[in-house]
This record gives structure tokens, C-alpha cells and sequence, in this order.
């Protein structure tokens, strides 16, 4: 919050012991917290009836559900994306299957006594 290092730390506290004094220095130092720590507490409590009153946990609750919403949607057009595709892929063999029965099978043929040897590999 307040960028003070060691040495300003000790010129404010040397300053502070010369104008207070060192016998009401303690006093004043605990009187000094106890109103800041009253302080953060009043903030705490207002910052706590604003997001009450504004709904603030709900927002977020919302901003969650939405940002898990998105995530559900981009997964289900991804999967449609495949599914699209697959079945596109499906009909083209369905297609290319319909028109192979439709032509004539290949005849299958015994292959001669020459196709049936191996090259010599010993020597």
C-alpha cells in the first residue's frame, strides 16, 4: 500500500518518540491500532452489506455458469463437427460398396506354376 522502507520507518518513529515522548509513546501507538483496526473492520463489514445488496455472489455464480456453458457448447459443436464428418465418410463407402457389387467381380485366377516360384537365393 505505502511504499516506506526501513529507513523512513525509523526517521517516523525517531520523530514520533521527540514529539510524543517516551512515556505516552506506547499509549499512543495502542490507541493508534486499535482505531485502524476499527477501521479495516467497518470496511470489512461495508464491503460485506455492498456485495449483499448488489448480489455479487450470484454474479459470480452466473459468470461460473456461463463460462461453463460456453465451454459445453464449443464441445458439443466440436463433437457434431465429427460426427458430420464420419457419417460424411460413411456414405462415401456405402456409395463406393454400392457401386463395386454393381460391376462385375474380378475373376479370381489360380496363378501359374512361373508366379508360384521364388528366385534361387542360395548359390
Amino acid at each position: 500500500m505505502f511504499d516506506i522502507g526501513f529507513p523512513e520507518l525509523i526517521v517516523v518513529s525517531i520523530v514520533a518518540l521527540l514529539v510524543i515522548g517516551p512515556d505516552k509513546l506506547p499509549e499512543t501507538l495502542r490507541t493508534l491500532f486499535l482505531w485502524v483496526g476499527r477501521l479495516r473492520s467497518s470496511l470489512a463489514n461495508i464491503r460485506t452489506d455492498i456485495e449483499n445488496e448488489i448480489g455479487a455472489d450470484d454474479i459470480r455464480q452466473q459468470l461460473h455458469n456461463e463460462s461453463i456453458m460456453k465451454g459445453l457448447e464449443e464441445t458439443r459443436q466440436q463433437l457434431q463437427s465429427v460426427v458430420n464428418k464420419t457419417d460424411k465418410t460413411l456414405t462415401e463407402i456405402k456409395h463406393a460398396s454400392q457401386t463395386l457389387n454393381k460391376t462385375d467381380p474380378p475373376s479370381i485366377t489360380e496363378p501359374t506354376r512361373d508366379e508360384t516360384k521364388r528366385p534361387d537365393t542360395g548359390g
